[in-house]
């Protein structure tokens, strides 16, 4: 694993998942994924991973399923002390390397932040961030609203075309088909 530490501020990168603990006495760090599918993480051959305010680079040696989850190795940490000292560790990704989308996709990260509003303008709040449940994502809406709209966490369905109307994010705004009373 790279030693330097890298000059680009985390905001350039999207966290892909986190290194929970060794796996056996040889490096292997088992990797808890925030891909969908899960082993999408290992299509990357380097990761950049943040240890509190440290990015370094780490090359991807190997990765599989291991039962339920993943395991990795990754180049320059050869046993189980060297995997122990990354438990914990988030796994990131520069934006840039991320693979285009087609028109009207959208990573979660580009949608967490955008301000909501009903298609009467009425602001609902920000997107603070998704999860998935199975039948669909859901987007939790905080934060600032307008008069007159209950201030409160509000959990949106992201169903495009018939929740979600249109994504701006060059204005930060995502217009919603949402009673705010709901």
């Amino acid at each position: 694993m790279s030693e330097q530490a890298q000059a680009q501020p985390a905001v350039d990168h999207v966290v892909l998942g986190k290194l929970t603990s060794p796996h056996g006495v040889k490096g292997w760090l088992k990797v808890y994924s925030y891909t969908s599918p899960m082993d999408g993480i290992l299509d990357y051959a380097s990761w950049m991973i943040r240890q509190g305010a440290t990015l370094t680079r780490a090359i991807v040696v190997q990765g599989r399923r291991q039962g339920k989850g993943l395991v990795v190795q990754l180049e320059g940490v050869d046993g189980r002390e060297a995997a122990e000292a990354l438990a914990g560790a988030e796994i990131l990704l520069p934006k840039a390397e991320l693979p285009e989308l087609d028109a009207d996709e959208y990573y979660w990260h580009q949608l967490e932040g955008l301000r909501v509003v009903t298609r009467k303008g009425l602001a609902l709040g920000c997107i603070d961030y998704l999860f998935e449940t199975g039948a669909n994502d859901v987007m939790v809406v905080t934060g600032e609203v307008d008069e007159g709209v209950e201030a409160r966490e509000r959990l949106l369905p992201y169903l495009p075309g018939e929740v979600v109307l249109e994504v701006d994010l060059e204005a930060g705004m995502m217009t919603v088909d949402w009673d705010p009373e709901f």
